[in-house]
């Protein structure tokens, strides 16, 4: 058999790294997502589509009966993947849910939920999930949502450090990404109050979102309300830089941007983690490229 040339073998590894799928996850405040409204075909159509770009997405206020049409839209729009959702109640009940993963099952390995119930805490306690997945150079790590009280934002941003704790403690993992709508920026968190919150003050944290980015879709405002943080030096290396960004979902998806303010105030966000299989070809790769100079 005549062997392989090594410039071969170097396009061929290329070809194969630039098919690997980066591990995407969003989050997306829905705004009231009722039954009612989740009757509206243009807007699961778009949902629907935004979901199905991401390996796991967290969704805020979206009560039962829309999350059930969610999902078994979902279902049916991708047939290379199965979605689940974690929820912090019954989808027996017409409930209005203030945090919904969907995730990909093939990618997703939701290991555990705590719901965080420390009395007078939040108006929204937020619900945890320890997520194991092959396809991340980090194979764990733990998720924490926040849909904040405008009113309390600020109180409840600080708040979330208790969460870290208990979180970190209990699942002996300190990996945790902190996203939601906190309402973090505007008339409701200033400049001054930053030196309140723990998150802000401890340089543990990293804000992948800035305080000058506008997530809000209207004209009217330029608010970084929606966030996405990270805890440790670790988790951070893992994430592909600068790809924690607002998702302007009317020019990615070619969505008419008054379809886009019926479904929500709030852009979406996203972050992609780094894939496992990366980590996994860089040696062959590296090998392979001294080859090829050395000729």
């Amino acid at each position: 058999m005549t062997p392989v040339p090594p410039h071969v073998r170097l396009l061929v590894l290329v070809f194969v790294l630039s098919g690997v799928s980066a591990f995407k996850i969003c989050s997306y405040n829905v705004e009231k997502l009722s039954g009612h409204k989740a009757k509206n075909f243009r807007i699961m159509h778009t949902l629907t589509r935004v979901l199905s770009h991401y390996d796991l997405c967290l969704l805020l206020d979206v009560d039962s009966s829309a999350v059930r049409t969610l999902l078994a839209k979902l279902n049916r729009y991708d047939d290379q993947f199965r979605y689940d959702t974690v929820t912090a109640t019954s989808l027996d009940t017409n409930h209005m849910h203030h945090y919904v993963y969907f995730y990909r099952t093939k990618t997703v390995n939701v290991k555990a939920r705590h719901q965080y119930q420390k009395v007078q805490s939040f108006t929204r306690e937020p619900l945890a999930v320890q997520i194991h997945s092959r396809n991340t150079a980090i194979r764990d790590f733990i998720l924490v949502p926040l849909h904040s009280e405008p009113s309390k934002a600020v109180q409840e941003m600080d708040r979330l450090y208790d969460v870290f704790q208990e979180v970190s403690r209990k699942w002996n993992n300190t990996n945790v990404m902190f996203l939601g709508d906190f309402h973090a920026g505007c008339t409701y968190m200033t400049r001054a109050d930053k030196k309140k919150i723990r998150l802000f003050r401890n340089t543990s944290f990293s804000w992948l979102i800035g305080d000058k980015v506008d997530t809000t879709v209207t004209d009217d405002t330029t608010c970084p309300y929606d966030r996405i943080v990270v805890h440790g030096e670790r988790f951070l290396k893992n994430i592909k830089p600068l790809s924690g960004q607002v998702v302007n979902i009317g020019k990615r998806f070619r969505v008419r941007r008054t379809l886009v303010q019926e479904i929500s105030n709030h852009y979406p966000l996203e972050v992609i983690l780094k894939s496992s299989a990366l980590l996994l070809q860089a040696t062959p790769l590296l090998a392979l490229l001294s080859v090829v100079i050395a000729l």
